[in-house]
């Protein structure tokens, strides 16, 4: 599967069977975060990962939003590295593009937990202090996002874009 092929297919998948994930296919998937860009090449991002059924059922409470990662067999939770660089929400974010590419490459399904919220401070802290004391994140950290994964437990229903002339604009708006 080439690059566009795997943006085009990628879907938010929130069924998953119980087939464990195995090492070598997870370990695709982190070095897809591992290797993303970062701005000036800072080492701006952690990523945890979590494959304990108990942690990824307690993960599962960080919002009302996140309850598939009770069925997720993994998950990738990307933080983010102010001190290092300005560029730390925009590297996590990378991190999370490339790593939900990668899982559908290597056939598994993946679902965007977001946990940084940037236009509600307060639910953000609540968030992001959940995830810290479950998975000992220092408090310097910040916790962009948690992807589950697994084998989809469905196969994912085909997407309707957004029409691309309502998006791509050429010389101006």
């Amino acid at each position: 599967m080439d690059v566009t092929e795997a943006i085009r297919e990628r879907r938010e998948i929130t069924s998953y069977t119980d087939e464990p994930i195995s090492d070598d296919i997870l370990k695709k998937v982190e070095d897809a975060g591992v290797f993303a860009p970062t701005g000036n090449n800072l080492p701006s991002k952690y990523l945890i990962v979590v494959k304990d059924r108990n942690t990824l059922d307690e993960l599962a409470d960080t919002t009302p939003y996140m309850k598939w990662k009770k069925e997720a067999q993994a998950a990738i939770v990307v933080i983010g590295k102010p001190e290092v660089s300005k560029y730390w929400l925009q590297d996590a974010s990378f991190a999370c593009a490339f790593i939900w590419l990668e899982a559908v490459e290597v056939g598994l399904g993946s679902a965007f937990g977001a946990v940084y919220n940037l236009q509600d401070e307060q639910e953000s802290g609540r968030r992001e202090t959940y995830v810290r004391d479950l998975l000992g994140i220092p408090e310097e950290c910040r916790v962009v996002a948690g992807l589950g994964l697994g084998y989809p437990g469905e196969p994912p229903k085909p997407k309707n874009h957004v029409p691309r002339d309502e998006v791509v604009r050429y010389e101006k708006f």
